[in-house]
């Protein structure tokens, strides 16, 4: 059994939390079409013409982390998602779509650099339960013609469980048979 793996995000999908829909069979997270099994998001059902956003991220810059939170007194545990991007270059287009973003509760997908068992990359969900929010970031020009210019974004939640990893795909993410209205527009 190979015990290495690669690290970093290739893609983050954007759904806007609101446009999954209720309407998923039993097991759903809280009414928003995403229905959770044993860890696994096995189904998600978002509503006619609304989709996912995805961004291809630099190889490398953007990164993940979910902490524990707990308290032995209180009895209470969370976890804390983070996702923190970097894109390059300034843009009219990127800044206007960061104004979209922090204005709005999501759930964003990770398609990490990891492999599994099928050979297909591995997908997490962030933000299924109470959505992940843009609460910080910085839009740098770089010092030196060798700095970056660019955007970097962090996105994070609060969540009751931890984040959860997407049912395999056969041929494209989120092609799943039990999936619905899983449109992926590339932006």
């Amino acid at each position: 059994m190979c015990d290495r793996i690669a690290g970093g995000i290739k893609y983050i999908y954007f759904g806007v939390y609101d446009d999954f829909d209720a309407a998923a069979a039993t097991g759903e997270v809280l009414g928003t079409g995403i229905v959770r099994a044993s860890g696994e998001i096995t189904d998600i059902e978002m509503a006619t013409s609304t989709g996912l956003y995805r961004y291809a991220l630099p190889r490398g810059e953007s990164s993940l982390t979910e902490t524990i939170v707990g308290s032995t007194e209180a009895g209470t545990i969370y976890y804390t998602p983070q996702i923190t991007m970097k894109l390059n270059q300034l843009t009219t287009a990127d800044q206007n779509q960061v104004k979209l973003l922090a204005k709005t509760k999501l759930v964003i997908f990770a398609e990490l650099n990891q492999l599994n068992a099928a050979g297909k990359n591995v997908i997490v969900c962030m933000g299924a339960e109470n959505g992940m929010r843009l609460n910080s970031g910085t839009n740098v020009s770089g010092g030196s013609y060798a700095d970056h210019n660019g955007m970097n974004w962090t996105f994070d939640g609060m969540e009751e469980e931890p984040m959860s990893t997407v049912a395999d795909y056969t041929t494209n993410p989120f092609d799943n048979t039990a999936f619905t209205n899983v449109s992926i527009t590339i932006s």
